[in-house]
């Protein structure tokens, strides 16, 4: 990333084409943009927003202000262009302060201040970007990163940056992870695309704010491609197990291959595998008896052409969302069986393609898509901890867990009847009987209802008795004949690291240390287990906001730190002592106690473990996390000096 790119590129665009971009951009973003090419605060200071709101960028504003903020910016832009387009003057930090402080319609608090201000990377420094190693000392250092998704693209990435050997071991034939292997009908991210991608790799051409399957695998390729990892990728090679040895220092892998199993080195080990990775089928009766094709949404077959078919749709989670509205007008009946009904958030811009003048104010305007990320940010990072967290003095706990819970219930509740009607047996059905986000809330534009609403499918909230040769029986009785299933039952998602073997100082079997109660010092590192670093770990998915991305880009700035201390630091290994480890689990715990996740009426989620606790899901605001792991602390190591035998 260079101050070039943040500055904008140089143009000749006709002023009536401008004039029409300054028509579909986000006023507010524009306005931010205007700050860095004149320098001038008035362009901040003259206009207000109302507010600022999840996927809303416009900032509330009315149309005459909008109207007013677009001829205030048409002449600033067109002598810009005309002055060809010079790198605008850095802007004082107190400035940045009052900008981010308009951006965000209220003060942007200390403690995110270091959060934001890297996100915003103003100067064009990747300031997350590590330093480069000692080659003297890295030649011989070898690191191998299971998995080439989102976090493992990161981690070779990062490494190749620091200087240091690596391969990434990926069971698929492609990078992108999820993206590479859900390829259903109707596949899109749930985060806004301009913020889930990497701080330091922004796209300006998404061709939706909500990217599709396609997009995201097609970006996870050109950040590859860019950045030269594809050489150090091992594809169709699944890893069953790692073991240390403490007497070189090094972990021993064990791949399988086509071929056959063969065994790697390596210093070190980051895992970069996901939580969402490993397909979960329910092992319902008679299963294996249904006569016509069945598979799961992650391993979409197709060959298995649904038109004209009936289909059995079992799951209605995230998944099932998303592929119910994109083949309900292709198949000839739909069923839809859903066990628990979820809470919709609104957004109208789930399905929306970026219109072309969005597209030229990114590639044009001076900082124009720092600050359109950061709108989508902010209102994203911890709005929805608020939401989440559990006020005792709230009355009703079995309605909400607090006031700002409530109005969320009655914000999410008043979407979805609005769009029902007078349909009184369907509310009852998609209406949820417990606090609002206690579960993960989907994003909806109206597609779901309105697919639920069709006379060719059916919503089925009654059990499942078990699969016949011809569908689904419902513990009813009635049979839901069925050419097609498809299984959109999520995945085995509290199985940490499932279904790899890994076996650490004396023996130390992971999964056997964990049991149901997988957890991690700061959720990246384990005791026992030295020179091994999770990404992705226990207790670090977000349920709240963020990014993933933004997270495992926090994550790996302190695996990197590890690492130099492995490779400039004369030490040998390194792993977190017991009682760090055992406190961040503890304290993570009761923060999670006292969120909605937690909330006795929600007994099927899959943040919860057979035992119905959560030991997954990050309960920390997004700058508390960023905190806890800017840099390691030594003194909660076990550090062994010395080289490797």
């Amino acid at each position: 990333m260079t101050r070039t790119f943040h500055a904008g590129r140089s143009f000749t665009t006709p002023t009536p084409e401008i004039a029409a971009a300054l028509e579909e951009v986000s006023i507010p973003t524009l306005l931010l943009s205007l700050v860095h090419l004149t320098g001038d605060p008035r362009f901040v200071r003259d206009f207000a927003q109302a507010g600022l709101f999840l996927n809303e960028v416009q900032g509330f504003m009315s149309e005459e202000d909008k109207a007013r903020a677009r001829a205030a910016a048409l002449p600033v832009i067109v002598d810009y262009r005309d002055r060809g387009c010079p790198p605008p003057a850095p802007l004082a930090p107190g400035l940045v302060r009052e900008m981010l402080d308009w951006a965000a319609a209220e003060p942007v608090d200390d403690a995110n201040l270091a959060l934001v201000l890297e996100e915003l990377d103003l100067d064009g420094t990747d300031p997350r970007r590590p330093a480069p190693l000692d080659p003297s000392r890295a030649a011989d250092f070898r690191v191998v990163v299971i998995g080439c998704g989102e976090s493992g693209i990161l981690a070779g990435l990062r490494l190749k940056q620091a200087g240091v050997a690596f391969e990434i071991i990926e069971k698929n034939g492609g990078p992108g992870g999820t993206w590479w292997e859900n390829t259903y009908p109707g596949a899109r991210v749930d985060v806004a695309n301009h913020l889930y991608c990497y701080s330091f790799e922004p796209s300006n051409h998404w061709e939706h704010f909500f990217a599709e399957q396609p997009e995201l695998a097609a970006y996870f390729d050109q950040v590859m491609n860019r950045h030269g990892l594809y050489p150090h990728v091992r594809w169709n090679t699944e890893v069953l197990g790692a073991v240390w040895d403490d007497r070189t220092a090094t972990w021993t892998l064990t791949v399988r291959t086509a071929a056959g199993t063969e065994t790697l080195t390596a210093n070190a080990v980051i895992t970069a595998v996901g939580q969402l990775n490993r397909p979960h089928v329910p092992d319902l009766p008679g299963r294996e008896s249904f006569a016509g094709p069945a598979f799961h949404s992650a391993a979409w077959d197709h060959d298995v052409d649904v038109r004209g078919k009936r289909v059995a749709l079992i799951g209605a989670g995230a998944s099932g969302f998303q592929i119910a509205p994109a083949i309900a007008g292709q198949v000839a009946h739909l069923d839809v069986f859903q066990r628990t009904a979820q809470w919709m958030f609104p957004n109208p811009m789930y399905h929306e393609r970026v219109p072309d003048g969005v597209r030229w104010a990114m590639d044009h305007l001076p900082y124009y898509a720092r600050w359109y990320r950061f709108l989508l940010l902010w209102p994203s990072a911890d709005k929805g901890l608020d939401a989440a967290r559990v006020d005792p003095g709230y009355a009703d706990q079995a309605y909400a867990v607090s006031e700002i819970n409530a109005l969320a219930r009655l914000m999410f509740t008043d979407w979805i009847t609005t769009q029902v009607g007078d349909d009184e047996k369907l509310l009852a059905a998609v209406l949820p009987d417990y606090p609002a986000t206690g579960k993960r809330t989907l994003q909806d534009n109206g597609s779901w209802l309105a697919t639920l609403k069709r006379p060719d499918v059916e919503l089925v909230r009654t059990p499942i008795e078990r699969v016949t040769p011809t569908g689904v029986l419902t513990t009813d009785g009635t049979c839901h004949e069925a050419d097609v299933i498809v299984y959109a039952t999520g995945f085995h998602a509290t199985d940490v690291l499932l279904p790899m073997t890994i076996t650490g100082r004396d023996g130390t079997d992971l999964r056997r240390e964990w049991g149901e109660r997988p957890y991690a010092y700061l959720g990246i590192t384990v005791p026992k287990f030295p020179n091994f670093f999770m990404l992705y770990g226990p207790g670090t998915h977000l349920a709240h906001g963020g990014s993933l991305i933004m997270h495992s880009e926090l994550q790996m700035r302190y695996v990197n730190a590890c690492i130099e201390q492995l490779v400039n630091g004369g030490v040998r290994a390194l792993e977190p002592l017991p009682e760090p480890a055992r406190d961040w689990h503890r304290r993570t715990q009761e923060r999670i106690a006292e969120t909605v996740w937690a909330h006795p009426s929600i007994r099927h989620s899959y943040f919860k473990n057979s035992e119905g606790e959560i030991h997954t899901v990050s309960p920390w605001r997004l700058c508390e996390y960023r905190a806890a792991v800017e840099k390691p602390d030594w003194s909660q190591f076990r550090v062994e000096a010395g080289e490797t035998v």
